[in-house]
């Protein structure tokens, strides 16, 4: 059978495993009478959500879709529209199944624990094989209709838009109901966490889906589809003898870790006298270690070349390695998380202090082993550029099991508030508590692999972009080229600013409609009168979707000015600097805001001091200002990254005419 053949078949299967999952799924009961009816109001406001940002991001890609046609080909146009079509696909079909996954899973934990685990897991697997599978699915079925991996930048193109707006706007969303929920709600109100009397609960459990399911869903369809691309287009350009089996490779490996992914899912259950978080990594290392398998078996078959396996296999690790040091920063039992913890004894200043230290340390040692891998990948090959893009593929071979594994984490997070809510919290037990801790967990790995996956892609798109225009040694002495270097090093900042400020902003308007409701509505912090739930979403929604247009405006102009204007030289150096500057601030941002978030949670687990403190107050506090940085401007740094270095690739063909 055919390598490309081989591939298709893969995303097809993940598909039919799709369906499945959400078969047996919707089978499971939803519970009680008010269980159902809470969780048809997170169902709504995040299905409202996306009609609303999906309407916006494919009216834009419409408009785009014309001179796109114009100046690069009607192929490029059409691979552009679907390339941001498929992207928000999969984070639709995901999303959807999450916010049903929710209230079974609560159910579940109401007869046992282990019935829980394996329903929310399975639940986030929906978001993880659709993924991988459509975006197998779109790249191998596009290569075979033009036969060339360069018509098919487009693709690439469509989804890394369509996921920056996906990200900003989920992302912006959930942070402003969070900041929201807790200032008013935790500190001001003195009332607990996914109360039922806080207005703005439902719009935060919603904001779970909305900017950790469909939002990180899109982040990383995007992040497979670019990279796949890459690789066959060097595949093409530096291994032209080898031939089409050197365009092929990238696609058959990722076949195998679509197998990889399911063996590796269906291995996370409820296992007897197992703790969910062993059973988690079994599933993991199930997962790496029938990848490596599979990616040695490409490179043999397809190139008779056991060093691509090397690099492949160096991809695969990197992204295991990056997790577990990332675990030691934003881990609840980690120095850093202590150290934060117990500084919140001292008050919000020093609480933030603490964690600025930490932040600003903590992208060195992941940077450092990606840079190995770069440098291991390219030496072990014979200095191919080929080797580095296929570490990066092997890196993305995970990405299936990962994204099952984020998706898990708003699963329980909103099972468990539907519990509270709902008043069955008792019957639930810890069962769900444990379930959310290791969501925390396994949603700050996702972050930490996405980062270390955009860093890698960024480096590989950039590569190819240099391979297509003829760049050569870059003289940072030239004036061109020192401009273009350190706008491209400026751009993530004044990005980055946009990002964090757009989520002050949405977040200033929820604090004072929550603290409106509490001041307003007779009863309401009584219990004896139930909020108005849906003035808050409309809050969320109306101004995270407005508020997302500016930085990917930025975004996506820049390459394009600097480029057409500048010259391809100066372009080269502005993604330099570009890549360089988020390769820090990414990780900054993301690592440091989830150990303020566990450093709150340490606290409220009793450790140091208890809820209700003035510790737990300034705990709080460090973790408003953590969550826009870890789940806005992070992960839409690491977009950002790929889309200027994508932007560039796809204007290439003009830039040869200067």
């Amino acid at each position: 059978m055919e390598p490309l053949s081989i591939a298709f078949i893969a995303g097809i299967l993940a598909m039919l495993i799709v369906t499945y999952l959400a078969w047996s799924m919707i089978r499971e009961s939803a519970g009680t009478p008010r269980m159902i009816k809470i969780a048809s109001y997170i169902q709504d406001g995040a299905n409202t959500f996306l009609k609303r940002q999906y309407k916006t991001i494919l009216l834009l890609v419409a408009l785009l879709a014309a001179p796109t046609g114009v100046l690069f080909g009607l192929q490029t146009a059409l691979t552009f529209i679907l390339g941001a079509i498929l992207s928000l696909v999969a984070a639709y079909i995901g999303m959807n199944l999450a916010v049903r996954a929710n209230v079974r899973t609560t159910n579940a934990a109401r007869i046992s624990s282990a019935k829980a685990l394996t329903l929310s897991f399975r639940g986030g697997a929906v978001m993880g094989l659709s993924v991988v599978g459509l975006s197998l699915l779109g790249v191998s079925g596009l290569y075979y209709l033009f036969q060339d991996p360069k018509l098919i930048v487009g693709f690439g193109f469509g989804a890394s838009l369509a996921a920056l707006f996906a990200q900003l706007g989920g992302g912006i969303y959930t942070k402003a109901a969070d900041i929201g929920a807790d200032l008013v709600g935790k500190i001001e109100a003195g009332i607990p966490e996914d109360d039922p009397r806080n207005p703005a609960v439902i719009a935060d459990q919603v904001g779970d889906n909305v900017g950790d399911c469909a939002g990180r869903g899109s982040d990383l369809f995007e992040s497979m589809s670019d990279d796949y691309i890459t690789a066959m287009i060097l595949g093409a350009i530096v291994l032209g003898a080898k031939g089409p089996n050197a365009v092929m490779l990238p696609l058959m490996t990722g076949a195998f870790g679509i197998v990889g992914s399911i063996i590796g899912i269906f291995m996370v259950r409820g296992w007897q006298h197992v703790k969910p978080v062993t059973s988690f990594n079994v599933g993991l290392i199930t997962q790496g270690v029938v990848c490596a398998v599979g990616s040695y078996i490409s490179a043999m078959w397809l190139l008779n070349d056991v060093t691509m396996f090397y690099a492949t296999l160096s991809g695969i690790v990197a992204s295991l390695l990056v997790g577990l040091i990332v675990q030691y920063y934003t881990g609840i039992g980690g120095k850093p998380v202590r150290k934060i913890a117990e500084a919140s004894e001292r008050g919000a200043a020093i609480n933030i202090l603490t964690g600025i230290s930490y932040a600003l340390q903590s992208p060195i040692l992941p940077l450092f082993t990606l840079l190995v891998v770069v440098l291991f990948s390219y030496i072990i090959t014979g200095g191919s550029i080929y080797g580095i893009a296929m570490a990066n593929i092997g890196g993305d071979l995970i990405i299936g099991f990962i994204t099952s594994a984020d998706t898990f984490g708003p699963i329980t997070d909103n099972a468990n508030g539907i519990a509270e809510m709902s008043g069955v919290s008792e019957e639930t037990g810890e069962a769900l508590e444990l379930l959310d801790a290791m969501g925390n967990t396994t949603k700050a790995y996702t972050k930490a692999y996405a980062t270390a996956s955009a860093i890698l892609s960024a480096v590989c798109i950039f590569a190819t972009y240099s391979q297509i225009v003829g760049l050569g040694a870059i003289n940072v002495l030239n004036p061109f080229i020192l401009v273009g270097l350190l706008v491209g090093v400026a751009l993530p900042f004044l990005f980055s600013s946009m990002a964090i400020g757009a989520t002050g902003k949405t977040a200033f308007k929820m604090v004072d409609e929550v603290r409106r409701q509490f001041r307003e509505i007779p009863g309401l912090l009584e219990g004896k009168a139930e909020p108005n739930y849906a003035r808050c979403i409309d809050i969320s929604t109306k101004n995270s979707l407005r508020e997302m247009v500016l930085p990917t405006f930025l975004t996506l102009v820049s390459p394009i000015v600097i480029g057409t204007v500048l010259g391809k030289w100066t372009l080269g150096a502005f993604l330099v600097g570009a890549t360089g500057s988020v390769a820090l601030l990414s990780p900054l941002f993301t690592y440091g805001g989830g150990a303020w978030d566990n450093a709150k949670k340490y606290i409220e687990v009793g450790r140091f001091s208890r809820k209700g403190t003035p510790a737990h107050a300034a705990a709080v506090v460090g973790d408003t200002v953590g969550d826009p940085m870890k789940d806005v401007a992070g992960p839409s740094l690491n977009i950002f990254m790929k889309l200027t270095n994508m932007t560039a690739l796809i204007i290439a063909p003009i830039l040869l005419l200067f």
